[in-house]
């Protein structure tokens, strides 16, 4: 029982994680960029984020949820800004090291910049609330062992897309010139771009 939790948790985590939006614009980018580590790490505070609100979904601590809806309109906000700054930052980026150093320091700021963008989109919290009162798993029915196993299986999912992603995406880093490293910046910047303009607008 507890196993098939976990592997439930995991493909809620991966299925969540794995359609393509800014942040998976952003690892991919990355990837090619800096490496694959860095593309990882990228994904790896999206997975963080994840993870923090399925627990709040699975723990049923519907205060905190109730909040962030509330919320809702300010967090899109912030959101969408920063998007608009990422995607502006890496269009004009000219080579791999504008954006990103490729040391803790840069791993550090790939890591809290898509953590920070996870958080600041409550409908990731409305997906998980969704899905788990669906499978009936929350703590209020005093089941924590059960939230505890969905919650880490939802890491391990989230984890595990940005890894396949992360990977995929390193194969392509040796064959692309600098030349093409300056389109890819480019084209990055202007899908991330539009993504922070699509949440700017939503507020409309």
């Amino acid at each position: 029982m507890t196993f098939s939790i976990l592997l439930k948790g995991t493909l809620i985590g991966f299925s969540i994680a794995a359609p393509v939006g800014p942040i998976g614009v952003l690892c991919i980018r990355r990837t090619i960029a800096q490496g694959r580590i860095t593309g990882f790490v990228s994904g790896l505070g999206a997975a963080t984020a994840d993870l923090i609100y399925g627990c709040i979904a699975a723990f049923g601590l519907t205060f905190i949820s109730q909040f962030l809806v509330e919320k809702k309109s300010i967090l899109s906000l912030v959101g969408g800004v920063f998007l608009l700054y990422l995607g502006t930052k890496t269009f004009f980026a000219k080579n791999a090291g504008d954006e990103l150093e490729n040391n803790e320091k840069g791993l550090l700021s790939a890591y809290l910049s898509t953590f920070f963008l996870t958080l600041t989109n409550p409908i990731t919290i409305l997906s998980f609330v969704a899905i788990f009162a669906g499978m009936g798993i929350v703590s209020e029915s005093g089941n924590y062992l059960s939230a505890l196993m969905l919650v880490l299986g939802v890491f391990i999912g989230s984890m595990l897309w940005w890894m396949i992603l992360s990977g995929g995406a390193s194969f392509f880093q040796k064959k692309i010139n600098a030349e093409g490293l300056v389109w890819i910046n480019k084209i990055s910047g202007l899908i991330i771009t539009a993504f922070g303009v699509a949440a700017l607008f939503s507020l409309l």
